[in-house]
C-alpha cells in the first residue's frame, strides 16, 4: 500500500516560508455532539538581478462590495483576503490561454512526444476548472507540436525543488529564448515549460510556479510567472490544477515538515487541491471560489449578530441546477479582522466524486497567514476517529465533516454549527449560532 501521507507532491511557488513541523497525532481540535457513537473507520527564489521575492501585495482592483464577512486582502503572500483582487495575477473569470512549451536536452533523446505529455494534463486540468468554476472559467491550452531544444544538458541546470537561484535563472532564460522564435508569448496568459521527463537531470519534485518580480521580456510582453513542469509520464494526478491555482493567487495549504519526512496534510487533509493533489475531495474550498469570483455575495450567507441562522447549503462540488443557477454554497462567521469560520457542504459529486465521507465541513480562514503558513485549517468534528486509511492523504481529517443530526461548538469560539437534515435534493440544512452556549 502506498503511504499517501508521505507521498505529497512538493510543488508550489518559488519562495515560501518554511512551515513548522506538525507531528502525526497532533490533530486539529474539535469534538462533535451526537446522540450515537460513531465507529472509527479505518518566481524565482531571488532570480539574481532579475527577481527577488514572490509577488505579495500587488496592485488592487476594485470589486463589487463583498459584504461584511469578506476579509481584507493583506500583504501576506497569496492572502485569502478577498475584498480586492491582486492585479499581478490573471483572474480566472474569463477564458485564459495557456501555452505549453516542451523542452528537450542534448543529453537525452525523448522517449515521449509532446502530444503524449500534453495529454497527461489536458483536457483533465481544463475539465477540473470548468467543474470547479460552475462553467464560469475556461482554461484553453495551446500545446506546441514539437520539442524545443535547450542549449545545455539537463544536468547543467542542477534541477531540484530547492533550486539554486542562478541555475534556475539560467534555465528560464534559456527556455524562453529557445522558444521565442516559434512562440508568440504576447498571445498567452499562462506559460507552462514542460521538460523531457526522461532527461537525466530532471527532478519531478521541482515542479512549481516561479514568480518574477521583474518580468522576462518576449514579444513585447512581460512574463510575470512561469509554471515549470518536471513531471514523470504519466504524472501525479491533479498536479497541474494545483500549480495553476498558484497562478490565480491561491496559497499552498499543506505544511512542509522541516525534515521532509512527516505529514504534509495536517491542515486540510483531502479537502482542497491546494492542500494535496492526491486528495479524495480535491475541489477548491468555497472560500477560494468566492475569492476567484466563481461565487458571488448572493451565494454566500454572512451570519452576523447573536441570533441563530438557518442556511441551506448546496454541495460545493455540485454543478449548477437544470436552470443553470447556483445556490448558497458557503456560510461565513467573521471572527476577527483577518479571520473567519467557513461552513460548506461536501458530497460525492463533481471534482469530489471520490470523497471518503460526506457532510458539512467547517474550517478556519486566516487572511494574514502566508502561503504554507496555515491560511486554512479544517476543524475536525471527530478528532477521536479516522477514516479511509488506504486512500486518504491524512486519515485523521478524512471524517472531519459533520453528519446529519450532529452539532459542533468550534473550539476557541462561541460558534455552534448543527446539521439539521440532508434534504431529498441533496442540500444540507444547517443551523449556525454565532454566540451559542452549550
Amino acid at each position: 500500500m502506498r503511504n499517501l501521507a508521505n507521498h505529497h507532491k512538493v510543488g508550489g511557488v518559488s519562495r515560501i516560508p518554511e512551515p513548522e513541523v506538525h507531528v502525526r497525532g497532533q490533530q486539529p481540535p474539535g469534538g462533535v455532539e451526537r446522540a450515537r457513537l460513531r465507529a472509527g473507520a479505518a518566481a524565482f527564489t531571488a532570480l539574481t538581478a532579475l527577481a527577488a521575492t514572490g509577488l505579495v501585495a500587488g496592485p488592487a482592483s476594485g470589486a463589487p462590495p463583498a459584504g461584511p464577512c469578506a476579509l481584507p486582502r493583506t500583504a501576506a503572500h497569496h492572502s485569502l483576503g478577498l475584498d480586492t483582487w491582486n492585479d499581478s495575477y490573471p483572474r480566472p473569470a474569463r477564458t485564459l490561454d495557456a501555452v505549453m512549451v516542451f523542452l528537450s536536452f542534448p543529453d537525452a533523446t525523448p522517449l515521449t512526444t509532446p502530444a503524449e505529455l500534453a495529454a497527461d494534463h489536458f483536457p483533465a486540468t481544463s475539465d477540473y476548472f470548468a467543474r470547479s468554476s460552475y462553467g464560469r472559467f475556461t482554461l484553453r491550452p495551446h500545446p506546441q507540436a514539437t520539442w524545443t531544444p535547450m542549449p545545455r544538458e539537463s544536468t547543467a541546470y542542477a534541477i531540484r525543488r530547492d533550486w539554486d537561484p542562478g541555475k534556475r535563472a539560467a534555465y528560464l532564460r534559456d527556455a524562453v529564448a529557445a522558444a521565442d522564435e516559434a512562440v508568440d508569448f504576447s498571445r498567452y496568459d499562462i506559460v507552462y515549460l514542460v521538460a523531457d521527463p526522461d532527461a537525466p537531470g530532471v527532478d519531478s519534485d521541482a515542479t512549481k510556479v516561479v514568480n518574477l518580480e521583474r518580468p522576462l521580456k518576449a514579444d513585447g510582453t512581460g512574463i510575470e510567472r512561469v509554471v515549470t513542469v518536471f513531471e514523470r509520464h504519466p504524472p501525479d494526478r491533479n498536479v497541474l490544477a494545483h500549480e495553476t491555482g498558484h497562478v490565480f493567487d491561491l496559497p499552498d495549504l499543506y505544511r512542509r515538515p522541516a525534515d521532509g519526512k512527516g505529514d504534509w496534510d495536517t491542515h486540510v487533509g483531502d479537502w482542497d487541491v491546494m492542500g494535496s493533489q492526491f486528495g479524495l475531495a480535491p475541489d477548491l474550498f468555497a472560500w477560494h471560489k468566492w475569492k476567484l469570483g466563481w461565487l458571488t455575495r448572493g451565494q454566500v450567507a454572512c451570519v452576523q449578530g447573536a441570533d441563530p441562522q438557518v442556511v441551506s447549503l448546496e454541495p460545493v462540488a455540485a454543478g449548477p441546477s437544470a436552470g443553470g443557477s447556483v445556490g448558497t454554497r458557503l456560510a461565513v462567521v467573521r471572527t476577527g479582522r483577518d479571520s473567519a469560520l467557513a461552513i460548506e457542504a461536501r458530497a460525492a459529486t463533481g471534482n469530489d466524486a471520490d470523497t471518503c465521507t460526506e457532510g458539512v465541513l467547517v474550517y478556519r480562514i486566516d487572511g494574514g497567514a502566508a502561503s504554507g503558513d496555515g491560511p486554512v485549517e479544517v476543524v475536525d468534528a471527530h478528532p477521536a476517529t479516522e477514516a479511509c486509511w488506504e486512500r486518504s492523504v491524512y486519515p485523521p481529517l478524512a471524517d472531519a465533516p459533520l453528519e446529519e443530526g450532529e452539532a459542533l461548538t468550534v473550539p476557541g469560539t462561541p460558534v455552534r454549527v448543527e446539521v439539521v437534515e440532508r434534504t431529498g435534493t441533496g442540500d444540507w440544512t444547517v443551523k449556525i449560532s454565532p454566540a451559542a452556549t452549550r
